[in-house]
């Protein structure tokens, strides 16, 4: 009973706690729900007071944009105005306009007629005169208007005529000038020595008995020397001298160093002899490059370094005496100078003078001439097809495409026709004048031919009853052809005929 009883109070009183709790509860959900109600009435009265304020604002900008369009319709309607009183005003102005143009037209067509029949009397009046003109000349009017057209033309044709020679004879003066001064400056801008050599090399010996030392027993020496170096040694009776001679310059520059060193050396044998020949070549090769070397740098430009090669074995190779690579070096410069006188490519007109005789660095080696050598070199190291026809040109394989082409064959004239580049022996030299004479003569109507300036210019005095102005001019042509086909000659040759008439009146 007792636990009965415990368990009904403690359940009475989970009962009261759950009441109370539940009273609890509802008066909070009282007063939420009237925070809710509140919040609720002022919710919609800031929403009230939002429609209200946007409804203002709407009204207010619709108000100013009225106003604006209006504004813009006022404006509108003054500028449509204003432009309708001006067309208004042109209107009337082109109404004024074709008024004047109306009387203007009308003036013109009065003064059309006018001319109309003026010009009608005009044509009565020449048919009449010329009617009267004709029987007075006795002659027709096609007639008269040939002979004044003719009379006309052959004046036009004298004047014509005249001032194309004086424009030329003055374009030919100034050229000349031009040209000169261009060619003297290059000239006097250039200063290379002169160099030559010939086809022998003289080798100084301390005294005449070494002479036999050379020479050897039995001449076994000279025999080796002779057999390894290919060149001829000429033991005379030149005191203190050895004479080398060879056609290949190469060679004799080898034989020359070995027997030098052979001299110096004292022992001379046919093993030593072959010793010193393999030093002499390789010291040689290395001296041809420095050769190549200074003569590229001297004028400015770059080179293969097989070209460089060619170009030191120049140095050993000669052209009448004159040396072969200082002679390029001259082309160059000269060549160089007169194109940038000229305003051309001056760097091709120097790389064209310095490779123009390259083929002859082969040519003792090889067949063929220099300019055919020296385009198969060109074209195998690369060069470019305008220096191909600079070395085809300068002896007219060629035609010349370029100016830079003109400037090295003139360069390679100047440096070899200048005084003193070139020497030939008195024979050779005797028989070129007696040749230039010969061919002279050789035409009708020639008196005398003389060779003078060393045979630069031949002089050919001329039969005046045979030979008139205008045939003195074909003359100097056709013989000046037939020297540049028949003869060989360093530089130009100067034609020059001389036509002289004298009259002779005796007074007694």
């Amino acid at each position: 009973m007792v636990v009965l009883w415990t368990v009904l109070i403690i359940m009475g009183a989970l009962i009261a706690l759950l009441m109370v709790r539940r009273g609890v509860i509802q008066s909070k959900l009282q007063e939420v729900d009237k925070n809710i109600q509140q919040n609720l009435a002022e919710a919609q009265k800031q929403a009230q007071a939002m429609m209200t304020k946007a409804q203002g604002d709407a009204q207010e900008l619709l108000s100013k944009s009225r106003n604006s369009i209006e504004e813009e319709i006022r404006t509108r309607r003054q500028g449509i105005s204003e432009t309708e009183n001006r067309i208004m005003q042109k209107e009337k102005h082109l109404d004024s306009r074709d008024a004047r143009v109306n009387e203007k037209e009308e003036f013109m067509n009065k003064e059309i007629e006018k001319y109309k029949q003026l010009k009608k009397r005009q044509e009565t009046v020449i048919q009449e005169l010329l009617g009267t003109l004709e029987k007075t000349a006795n002659m027709t009017t096609e007639e008269a208007k040939q002979l004044i057209l003719g009379n006309v033309e052959k004046e036009a044709r004298q004047k014509a005529g005249k001032m194309i020679k004086d424009i030329e004879d003055q374009a030919k003066k100034i050229a000349n000038r031009r040209a000169k001064e261009i060619v003297t400056d290059a000239i006097q801008r250039t200063a290379i020595e002169h160099v030559a050599a010939a086809t022998t090399s003289v080798v100084q010996l301390p005294d005449d008995e070494m002479k036999g030392r050379i020479i050897g027993r039995e001449g076994r020496n000279i025999r080796s020397f002779e057999a390894i170096t290919g060149v001829d040694v000429i033991i005379d009776d030149t005191p203190g001298a050895v004479i080398l001679s060879s056609f290949d310059p190469i060679r004799r520059e080898v034989a020359r160093l070995t027997l030098q060193k052979l001299v110096v050396d004292g022992r001379i044998h046919p093993a030593r002899i072959e010793e010193m020949v393999a030093k002499s070549k390789k010291e040689l090769q290395e001296i041809i490059r420095e050769h190549g070397e200074q003569a590229a740098e001297a004028v400015g430009l770059q080179f293969h370094p097989k070209i460089i090669e060619l170009l030191g074995k120049l140095h050993y190779r000669t052209s009448y005496g004159q040396n072969i690579l200082a002679h390029s070096v001259e082309a160059a410069h000269v060549a160089g100078i007169m194109a940038a006188e000229l305003g051309v490519n001056v760097h091709l007109a120097k790389r064209g003078s310095m490779l123009h005789d390259i083929g002859k660095a082969i040519d003792f080696e090889q067949e063929g001439t220099h300019t055919d050598l020296g385009k198969e070199i060109c074209e195998k190291y690369g060069e470019s097809p305008e220096v191909i026809n600079c070395i085809m040109a300068h002896h007219e394989d060629e035609e010349p495409d370029t100016i830079e082409a003109i400037l090295v064959m003139m360069g390679d004239a100047i440096s070899s026709a200048r005084p003193g580049a070139r020497r030939e022996s008195m024979e050779t030299y005797v028989k070129r004048l007696e040749k230039l004479e010969t061919l002279a003569m050789s035409f009708e109507g020639v008196e005398k031919a003389y060779a003078i300036q060393a045979g630069r210019e031949i002089r050919v005095m001329v039969r005046p009853e045979e030979v008139d102005d205008p045939a003195a001019h074909k003359l100097a042509f056709d013989m000046a052809k037939k020297i540049e086909n028949e003869l060989d000659y360093p530089g130009e040759v100067k034609v020059s005929i001389i036509r002289e008439t004298r009259a002779v009146g005796v007074a007694r």
